[in-house]
């Protein structure tokens, strides 16, 4: 059973999948949960970020590598209804500049990033344009971001990126997300908060009024939302490690403006356990040629599995079931390829519990080519030692040796590898 019992997955969308942040291999057994009943912006989360831990300098250099001006990042402690909190300040040259789309994933591509890093804020870039595009009635590429693509917030969507994958998480859950009401004035004029952007980010998400009528939740916060969270509800069964709370720029009178990030691990007695995603879709038009390729990009994407299960569907036409398990984290780019790569119409969703040994990687050598090998533990001691297939391939053909002949020498060299001590 998932260790986040009664957590509700979000619900099947094209609007907000989640960006593959995580940046380690293997389950940490690491979740975070964010209580976002006050709404979320993206300083909000910065605050939040740094408050559970992440140092500053993780963020500034992340914003640093994607500013073409300078962007500097700032702490002040303050407090919100009473309770302490962390504002972190933006200070950029060029806050009023407007950017396109392809402007912002121009700066983003070119940026020295990790490549979790770069992928979590394109996809949330990404969200954003094909949200304001639905709002105002343009193509994508089209959309001006006008405050969302100044710097101020390249470097919330960067530095968010950047300290989620700092913390090293193998899953991200949210409260229901309080949204406000009202009305706020936008480039475009008045109009009713929650803003289309925001309703179309969070479609699929648990989201309510209030507290107060203004702007809880903006268009970066819920894309952002939409970008790295997983599974919607309350707080999940875990130890919690540590805490952040994070300021937004207003105070009002009794209500407590702040996001809070709790960090942990999940509850587990043997193999470290997880949160993962089971994405499926019944597909009976596609090209079966297609298949093979379609698999490789979703393994590419960050999918831990990929399968096909032929199918025979109503009116007893053939079709093929994919199925594909992967982190939370990588749902973004997983539902992009499967969008893009293959004809379907939807995904269906679950969140399922997942165990998963610990795994080190080792190096052997056969005849100088390199091998690796991956070592799985389980309550301290060595459970399989297995040497990487296409490694293994790889050394097969530059020696011209049958594949079963180098597989061999190298669980050979391997083999001292189940005596290794205690992990």
């Amino acid at each position: 059973m998932s260790d986040l019992a009664g957590v509700s997955a979000r619900a099947s969308s094209g609007s907000g999948p989640p960006g593959p942040y995580q940046s380690h291999t293997g389950p940490t057994g690491r979740v975070g949960w964010l209580d976002c009943s006050a709404g979320v912006s993206g300083d909000m989360l910065l605050g939040a970020l740094v408050g559970a831990g992440v140092p500053l300098p993780v963020l500034q250099q992340a914003v640093s590598a994607v500013a073409p001006e300078r962007a500097e990042l700032s702490v002040e402690p303050v407090h919100r209804a009473g309770l302490a909190a962390t504002r972190v300040h933006v200070r950029v040259a060029d806050s009023a500049t407007h950017r396109t789309w392809p402007d912002v994933r121009t700066l983003i591509d070119g940026a020295d990033l990790a490549d979790d890093v770069r992928r979590g804020a394109l996809a949330t870039f990404a969200l954003l344009a094909q949200a304001e595009a639905q709002a105002h009635g343009q193509a994508a590429d089209d959309v001006h971001f006008h405050e969302v693509g100044a710097l101020d917030a390249l470097a919330d969507v960067v530095g968010v990126a950047a300290g989620l994958a700092h913390l090293r998480l193998d899953a991200l859950v949210s409260s229901p997300v309080a949204v406000g009401g009202g009305f706020a004035h936008a480039a475009h004029g008045r109009i009713p908060v929650p803003v289309p952007a925001v309703v179309t980010l969070l479609t699929g998400a648990p989201t309510q009024g209030g507290p107060t009528d203004s702007e809880h939740t903006t268009p970066t916060g819920a894309a952002l939302l939409a970008t790295h969270v997983g599974a919607y509800g309350r707080q999940p069964a875990m130890t919690v490690s540590g805490s952040g709370t994070g300021a937004g720029g207003r105070d009002p009178a009794g209500v407590p403006n702040v996001v809070r990030l709790l960090v942990g691990t999940s509850p587990g007695p043997e193999a470290s356990p997880a949160t993962a995603l089971l994405l499926s879709s019944n597909v009976d038009d596609l090209d079966p040629r297609l298949w093979p390729a379609v698999l490789a990009r979703l393994f590419d994407a960050g999918a831990s599995d990929a399968w096909l299960t032929p199918v025979l569907m109503k009116k007893g036409r053939p079709a093929h079931t994919l199925s594909v398990l992967l982190p939370p984290t990588a749902r973004a780019a997983v539902a992009a390829v499967v969008f893009r790569e293959t004809s379907t119409l939807g995904l269906r969703e679950q969140v399922v519990g997942k165990v998963a040994l610990e795994r080190t990687e080792a190096t052997v050598h056969v005849e100088g080519h390199r091998i690796s090998v991956k070592v799985a533990w389980h309550e301290g001691s060595v459970v399989n030692v297995q040497p990487e297939y296409e490694d293994v391939a790889a050394a097969a053909r530059a020696l011209d040796r049958p594949g079963k002949e180098v597989l061999a020498r190298a669980a050979a060299a391997a083999a001292p590898l189940w005596e290794s001590g205690p992990h």
